[in-house]
């Protein structure tokens, strides 16, 4: 069964999100609470990351919860996967107070599901129907639910995770942790201290301003970090995004490591040891799927969005099909034998696994991959969705892929044009095998996206 996006109003591909205050508002995280807890009664759990505005907006939402007779275990600070590792085992769903990697004024929700999973686009769209019914009522004073507090729920994600280490690979490699001041603060040191390793921290108190660097984990903000791998001569450097879902690196000579690198390594490792399928969004380089290719293994693609690349590696699971991985090339990697969302802490541990376990150097495991040249561009226009279909109709007679927005293929070499379902602009990724193809293709679609807008807009 193919995966089909379908229009959301308010919610993302990972969530709502907005400007806390203006766009997410109290009166909307009460909203979201009260919808949530109509569609799915039962015992909630929730969390929130480090933002000055988690305090504000997870009693909204909670209030929401309350009112429509759910029970609330709030979980206190911690990352998501952490949150989603939780709900998984033990509650009927879940949500969590996070922008993820967007700057600090930013703050949203995401929403769990039962298994461990965002919640889909189906059901949704089902949540935005009944924000906006105000004839869903709130129960009556001797059926509101009732609260518990549980920050110590975080340890069982943190021990599931060394847990699958008890060897402590880590054993006499130091690494060095970037946590971004958000709650990675308190796992990831925790989850490779338990794997041996010995552990420094930039970045380590949890601080919503995020006064070292931003959420987003970029190679400029990472520079302290990448000092410290080199003063101390440290295995690697690893960094999280605001909600510590994601995980990205700078190799041991300070180096920063492009995501899909990162994904192509850890492919490598794993299809070394098993044979089946990895699942990833048609945004991830071809890299992926040559190392795949090499080791014998197949790669399936689906939208941009960690939430299809879940869906559908369960999927392929409940149909006998053998799923070894998944992810995205932007750090957000999943270990299905683990759960089914991307986890930043299991990550940075397995890492530490394969490299106990190589004879190489990250930077020398790294220098020996396949090499490829990924362009990444925005171009801001209200007109995404018209553009998409004028291109369709340029590149109708090449090879395209229509699984989200239009990718279109030349041998190995791609290009890919999205509109943005939440923000007036447009994506466009090239990835070739060098920068001159690269470019030049680049270049092209550029070209053609400016024709084309300019005939829109007149």
């Amino acid at each position: 069964m193919a995966i089909i996006k379908v229009q959301k109003q308010l919610f993302g591909t990972n969530g709502v999100r907005g400007i806390a205050g203006k766009d997410m508002t109290p009166e909307l995280a009460l909203n979201i609470g009260k919808a949530l807890g109509t569609m799915r009664p039962g015992k909630i759990a929730v969390g929130r990351d480090t933002r000055t505005t988690g305090p504000v907006l997870i009693n909204a939402l909670k209030a929401g919860l309350l009112a429509t007779g759910c029970d609330v275990i709030d979980c206190g600070i911690l990352p998501t996967p952490a949150l989603q590792y939780i709900v998984k085992e033990h509650y009927d769903c879940g949500a969590m107070i996070t922008a993820s990697h967007n700057p600090p004024e930013y703050n949203g929700v995401k929403i769990i599901e039962p298994d461990g999973t965002e919640m889909g686009d189906e059901e949704i769209i089902l949540l935005e129907d009944l924000l906006s019914d105000k004839t869903v009522p709130f129960k009556s004073w001797d059926l509101v639910g009732t609260e518990v507090s549980a920050p110590h729920l975080v340890d069982e994600y943190i021990h599931a995770i060394a847990s699958r280490f008890p060897e402590k690979p880590g054993k006499g490699m130091t690494v060095v942790v970037d946590p971004g001041s958000g709650p990675a603060c308190h796992t990831t040191p925790a989850i490779l201290q338990a794997l041996g390793c010995r552990v420094i921290t930039i970045n380590g108190v949890m601080d919503g301003t995020f006064p070292g660097r931003l959420p987003e984990p970029s190679p400029e903000g990472l520079k302290g970090l990448a000092a410290l791998v080199l003063a101390n001569n440290a295995a690697f450097g690893v960094a999280h995004d605001g909600d510590a879902d994601r995980a990205v690196f700078v190799d041991n000579n300070g180096v920063f490591v492009e995501e899909n690198q990162e994904f192509a390594l850890f492919a490598q490792y794993i299809c070394q040891n098993a044979t089946g399928t990895i699942v990833t969004p048609v945004s991830t380089s071809l890299l992926i799927e040559m190392i795949a290719e090499t080791a014998g293994c197949t790669v399936t693609y689906t939208p941009v969005g960690s939430i299809y690349v879940a869906r559908k590696m369960r999927e392929l699971i409940e149909t006998g099909n053998t799923v070894i991985f998944g992810g995205e090339g932007n750090g957000g990697l999943i270990f299905p034998d683990h759960q089914f969302c991307r986890d930043g802490g299991m990550t940075a541990a397995t890492l530490v696994l394969l490299l106990a376990t190589s004879d190489k150097s990250f930077s020398s495991l790294l220098s020996a991959l396949p090499q490829r040249r990924m362009i990444k561009e925005k171009i801001k226009t209200p007109y995404g969705l018209q553009l998409i279909e004028q291109l369709n109709k340029k590149y109708a007679q090449e090879s395209v892929d229509h699984t989200d927005g239009l990718k279109l293929k030349r041998n190995r070499t791609w290009a890919l044009i999205r509109a943005s379902g939440t923000e007036p602009l447009v994506r466009v990724m090239v990835d070739a095998e060098d920068s001159k193809t690269g470019l030049a293709l680049f270049e092209e679609i550029e070209n053609s996206v400016s024709e084309i807008l300019k005939k829109i807009s007149h």
